[in-house]
């Protein structure tokens, strides 16, 4: 929307395509690396910003490599969460009582860790067995029976 407002307080509108372009990156040039930004700290430009942020790199030593990652899902209507661990797909039994919720799935090889997405609450905390395609919760199947009195 800026650009767009950008170009309309411009005293020539573009007459070509070409005029266009050149308009826009005129804006692209003052917008991120002129106009010190209000939101970024000390006033800086979108570039400077960007610039100043530690990137990314390849890693040259790849020996005790270790997988991590984050995912999001949903626990199915029966309970069940679904993890693709190198090449194969494992259930993650987390129980019916979540069905439909959303979560985050904290994997660290093969420690698994699934989080209610919504409240940070732990459901679920296990070393995943490559062998099983399901990882059960072993609790028993069935309701929790009631306590006598």
């Amino acid at each position: 929307m800026k650009s767009q407002k950008w170009l309309r307080a411009q005293p020539v509108p573009p007459a070509t395509v070409a005029e266009l372009q050149t308009l826009l990156d005129a804006f692209v040039e003052e917008y991120n690396h002129r106009r010190p930004h209000r939101s970024l700290p000390h006033r800086a430009t979108p570039a400077a910003a960007y610039a100043a942020r530690p990137k990314a790199g390849p890693s040259t030593d790849r020996t005790g490599e270790v997988h991590q990652r984050v995912r999001t899902d949903r626990v199915d209507h029966t309970g069940v969460v679904t993890l693709r661990v190198n090449g194969r797909l494992h259930h993650i039994g987390i129980g019916r009582t979540h069905a439909r919720t959303h979560v985050l799935l904290l994997i660290h090889d093969l420690h698994i860790r699934v989080v209610d997405a919504a409240t940070g609450e732990l459901l679920r905390e296990l070393i995943l067995d490559p062998t099983r395609d399901y990882q059960p919760t072993g609790k028993p199947p069935g309701p929790v029976p009631k306590r006598s009195r």
